[in-house]
C-alpha cells in the first residue's frame, strides 16, 4: 500500500469526524452499523462491498460527532475499484479528527494491518484500535496482540454482539472533547462507602456531605438501598454512595437483607474508589475481608477507613497494632492506604476527600510503552521466580482504571502468580498507582499468521 498523499480536503460538517478504516472483511461496516444504531452500510462476507463513504451522526456522553465508513484498504492491489476505494478512504482519513482502525481478532495481526498502522502513524493521526470479533472475555488476551501496532488505545469489541462498544465510544469521545469545553469542575470521583452493618457508613456519609442525607440508626442494617450524594470541593465533584450493610449469607434471613447484598455489589461496581469502613471497636473479621474482596475483585481502588477511633483507648502502639491486624487479615489490599477517623467527631474525615482524589488520578494514569520497557530492562525479573529459560520481550499498559499491563513472554506456559505479584509490586515501586490494584496479563509468543 502506498503512503497516503497529502490532501487539503476537510470535513465540511460542524462536528468532529471519526473515520472507520481497516483492511477488507474485518467488519468495518458492522462496526459502523452498531455505532449509528441502524443498518446504514451493507454487511457482507465478500471483501470490498463498501465502496463509497457512508456517514452517520451520533451523540455519546454529551459529545456530538459524525462517523464515516470507508472501503477496505488492501496492500498491493492496483485494480480500478480498489484504487477508487483507497481514494475515498484517503479523503475520509485526511478529514477525520480521529481514526478507528478495525482489525480482526480471530485472524490475528497481519502485514496489511501493520502497513496501514504505519501509514496512520506517519500521518500523525489519532487512532483507536478496535479489535473486532472479540466475542468473549477469554479472547481479551488475544486482543492485546494488537498493542504491537503502536497505538495506546486498543479495545476488544464484537460488532455482531455489541460487546465493548460503550468502552469504544468512551475512548473515542474522550479524544474528541475539546479542551475549551471542559466543565467548571473536573470529572466527578465516584466513591462507594462499604462495610459490614453498623460500622458507621451512614454517619460517615453525613459527615462528608455536611448534612443529614442518609438515615442514621444504631440498629444494624438500617440502610436497605443506596443513597447517592454529590458535593464539590476545590473544583472536584465527589459522588458518594452509601451502600447497605453486608452480612454473611448464612445469617441473612429477611429478603430485604438479601437484596442489600446484591445492591451493595451493584453500586460498588459503578464507583471508582471504595472506602472500606472498619469498626475500631470490633475485631477485624472475615466479614471485613469478604467485603474488601468485593472491591478488589471488581477492580476498584480502595481506602481503608477505621471508624469510631474516638472510642479507642489510646497508647503509643495502638494505631500500629491495629494496622498490623488489618494487613494480616486483608493481605490482598496491601496497596490500600489506612486512615483512622471518627465520623461522629469528624476526626480526619476531611482527609478522605484529598485521598480519594489522589487515588482517582493514580487509577487513571497511563505509562508509555517506552518508559515501561526501560523499567523492564532495569529490573531483575528472575528475582521474582521467572524461569531462567523464559524471556519477557516487552510490556505494555493495555488499559487504565484499573491499570492493566500485558506481558509478552517467549513461552506458552502460564507465568506463576507469584511472578505476577512480584512484577506488580515492582511496577508499584516505580510508578506508584497508590490505592489501586494492578492487573498483570500474559501474552505468549504465537507463530505469525500468513496475511495472504
Amino acid at each position: 500500500m502506498s503512503e497516503l498523499p497529502a490532501s487539503k480536503g476537510s470535513h465540511p460538517g460542524d462536528v468532529p469526524l471519526v473515520a472507520i478504516v481497516g483492511r477488507p472483511n474485518v467488519g468495518k461496516s458492522t462496526v459502523f452499523n452498531r455505532l449509528v444504531g441502524q443498518r446504514r452500510s451493507i454487511v457482507s462476507d465478500e471483501p470490498g462491498v463498501t465502496r463509497d463513504r457512508i456517514y452517520g451522526r451520533l451523540e455519546w456522553g454529551g459529545v456530538d460527532f459524525e462517523v464515516v465508513d470507508t472501503g477496505g484498504l488492501l496492500a498491493g492491489d492496483d485494480a480500478e475499484i480498489p484504487r477508487k476505494i483507497f481514494e475515498q478512504a484517503r479523503v475520509a482519513i485526511e478529514a477525520a479528527s480521529l481514526v478507528v482502525l478495525v482489525v480482526d481478532g480471530r485472524a490475528g495481526r497481519t502485514g496489511a494491518d501493520e502497513e496501514l498502522a504505519g501509514i496512520l502513524r506517519a500521518r500523525g493521526r489519532r487512532v483507536v484500535v478496535a479489535v473486532n470479533k472479540t466475542d468473549s472475555a477469554k479472547q481479551e488476551n488475544d486482543a492485546s496482540e494488537f498493542m504491537g501496532l503502536g497505538f495506546e488505545t486498543v479495545l476488544g469489541v464484537s460488532a455482531e454482539h455489541g460487546r465493548g462498544f460503550a468502552e469504544l465510544l468512551d475512548a473515542v469521545t474522550a479524544q474528541l472533547r475539546p479542551a475549551s469545553s471542559v466543565e467548571t469542575r473536573e470529572r466527578e470521583v465516584r466513591v462507594a462507602i462499604i462495610g459490614r452493618p453498623n460500622a458507621g457508613k451512614s454517619t460517615l456519609l453525613n459527615a462528608l456531605v455536611g448534612e443529614e442525607r442518609a438515615m442514621v440508626s444504631p440498629v444494624a442494617g438500617t440502610t436497605r438501598d443506596a443513597v447517592d450524594s454529590w458535593i464539590e470541593r476545590g473544583g472536584v465533584g465527589f459522588r458518594f454512595v452509601d451502600t447497605a450493610g453486608i452480612r454473611r449469607r448464612g445469617r441473612t434471613v429477611r429478603k430485604a437483607d438479601r437484596l442489600s447484598i446484591v445492591m451493595a455489589r451493584k453500586h460498588l461496581e459503578r464507583c471508582d474508589v471504595a472506602i472500606l469502613l472498619i469498626d475500631a471497636t470490633e475485631p477485624v473479621s472475615g466479614i471485613d475481608a469478604t467485603i474488601g474482596g468485593f472491591a478488589h475483585e471488581a477492580g476498584r481502588s480502595v481506602i481503608i477507613a477505621v471508624n469510631k477511633w474516638d472510642r479507642v483507648r489510646k497508647d503509643p502502639a495502638v494505631a500500629a497494632d491495629f494496622e498490623a491486624r488489618i494487613r494480616a487479615k486483608l493481605k490482598y489490599l496491601d496497596y490500600a492506604p489506612i486512615v483512622f477517623v471518627s465520623a461522629r467527631t469528624l476526626q480526619r474525615v476531611d482527609r478522605l476527600y484529598g485521598l480519594a482524589e489522589e487515588i482517582f488520578q493514580e487509577r487513571g494514569r497511563r505509562i508509555g510503552t517506552g518508559e515501561l520497557n526501560q523499567f523492564l530492562a532495569e529490573v531483575n525479573l528472575h528475582r521474582g521466580g521467572l524461569s531462567s529459560d523464559v524471556k519477557v520481550r516487552y510490556i505494555v499498559q493495555a488499559r487504565v482504571a484499573p491499570p492493566t499491563f500485558v506481558v509478552f513472554a517467549g513461552t506458552s506456559r502460564k507465568l506463576h502468580f507469584s511472578f505476577e505479584r512480584f512484577l506488580a509490586n515492582r511496577i508499584r515501586d516505580r510508578f506508584s498507582f497508590k490505592g489501586t490494584p494492578i492487573i498483570i496479563k500474559q501474552r505468549s509468543r504465537k507463530p505469525r499468521k500468513d496475511p495472504r
